[in-house]
């Protein structure tokens, strides 16, 4: 492979342009936005926004359109997590406005864009734009600081070869990160039709429901289906490597030698940022005192159904605490929450149960790709 800097790939970097909050119109010719750039190798232009054909015409030196490369040397994250990524505008056929901070890359005849695309965000690369960003708040990186980054070329055919592999890659990981958020949005709606709302006295069904299944939803409050409870804390000292799991306000924190549940259940964040988020624990578990336990008896209540019914509804407006976000025990009895007889709620329960499998095999199979084009990122570049 042979040494030489990124100006000796990059023939010529374009800027864009300066943009004023009033420049920007409901619909005309779409900007490129400054989230664009990312580790995905493809332009994310969900954010874009519109200005006037004249304006764009007044820009020419900042026009981009479909297949160029960008990157942007601006971000507004001190850490600058995806300064100088590089990506491709994908879709059909279109131009872009770009604003200030992003550039358009056009590189010698013969080096090959998904080469470079995969370069810029190899542990090599980002290591050097992190030792190059100046600022300390809106972090950037000055264009020839950029153009003098050291990078190895292999012969084009490798270069071709490498970047079509990692273009597969990227392709897979964004199927599956696409199917993932369907099944998570297909969840949400079912959640939304499947369940009465706690903020409507005169529901008493549900929008959707199983065939075979009638009558009216019964009230009840939370305190009176259940014993509930804050478990022991246990100290961050006293986790271990290696036991039964601990977890904590909303996640696995650790391990440790005793379990304080033998059985799955239920949770509710009870502090700090994530207070009010309902959790599904699988025993036999250590369950800190961040989350308060909603213990029911299963020949009365199914615990799926428990767990996706008071995920149907946001427990935001029974929040105390302010700066110091808490649920407690006396607010949380008085919820309200509505219920089927126990047979309807093992079918409902049972549905998000495969549900929730089938989401948490795509997000794992995400996951394993994620980790796999990494280590492939750190052993294929010099």
């Amino acid at each position: 492979w042979e040494l030489c800097k990124l100006s000796g790939v990059i023939e010529k970097l374009s800027g864009g342009a300066s943009i004023k909050p009033t420049d920007y119109l409901e619909d005309g010719i779409r900007t490129i936005p400054k989230g664009a750039v990312n580790a995905t190798g493809i332009a994310d232009l969900s954010g874009s926004k519109y200005i006037s054909e004249d304006f764009f015409e007044k820009n020419i030196t900042s026009h981009v359109h479909t297949n160029n490369l960008v990157t942007s040397l601006r971000d507004l994250v001190p850490s600058a997590p995806n300064m100088g990524r590089i990506v491709r505008i994908e879709g059909d056929e279109e131009q872009f406005l770009m604003p200030q901070g992003v550039y358009k890359l056009e590189l010698f005849e013969g080096m090959d864009g998904d080469f470079l695309i995969s370069f810029s965000n190899s542990d090599k690369y980002r290591k050097i734009i992190s030792a190059e960003k100046n600022g300390s708040t809106q972090v950037h990186i000055r264009n020839g600081e950029f153009l003098n980054i050291d990078i190895n070329l292999p012969s084009k055919h490798e270069q071709k070869k490498i970047g079509a592999f990692f273009k597969q890659l990227d392709d897979t990981i964004t199927l599956h990160q696409r199917k993932l958020d369907q099944l998570k949005e297909l969840k949400k709606a079912y959640l939304k039709a499947m369940f009465v709302s706690m903020n409507t006295k005169n529901n008493k069904v549900p929008k959707l429901r199983f065939t075979d299944f009638e009558g009216d939803w019964e009230q009840r409050k939370l305190g009176n289906i259940s014993k509930m409870y804050q478990p022991q804390t246990i100290t961050g000292t006293e986790l271990l490597p290696s036991g039964y799991p601990v977890f904590g306000a909303n996640g696995y924190i650790g391990f440790y030698s005793e379990m304080n549940h033998e059985n799955d259940q239920v949770t509710i964040s009870a502090r700090g940022e994530g207070t009010g988020t309902i959790n599904y624990v699988n025993g036999p578990v250590w369950i800190t005192g961040n989350s308060m336990v909603i213990n029911v008896n299963d020949f009365d209540i199914n615990k799926r159904f428990l767990h996706a019914n008071l995920s149907s509804n946001s427990l935001k407006k029974y929040i105390t605490g302010g700066a110091q976000p808490q649920l407690t025990r006396d607010i949380l009895t008085s919820v309200p929450i509505k219920l089927p007889n126990i047979f309807e709620q093992n079918k409902i329960g049972l549905f998000f149960k495969q549900l929730d499998e089938t989401v948490n095999l795509h997000q794992n199979k995400l996951t394993q790709l994620k980790s796999l084009k990494k280590a492939y990122l750190q052993n294929m570049f010099i």
